[in-house]
């Protein structure tokens, strides 16, 4: 993931700063507790894909 584009995409529910879970390969809205899937290198910063995550995630 390009640090450059992290520093440029926000959260599409709270418009929050996202960050990058390399192993995951996902877009994190610590906020909001979603996970937004990262497609052939492709943010997908839609909410109906986000995946919900749980409370042990993130800590």
């Amino acid at each position: 993931m390009d640090h450059r584009l992290l520093e440029i995409v926000a959260c599409p529910v709270c418009k929050g700063k996202l960050t990058f879970d390399k192993v995951q390969q996902e877009l994190i809205c610590k906020l909001d507790r979603l996970a937004y899937p990262i497609k052939e290198g492709i943010p997908v910063l839609l909410e109906d894909e986000a995946r919900a995550m749980t409370m042990d995630e993130g800590r």
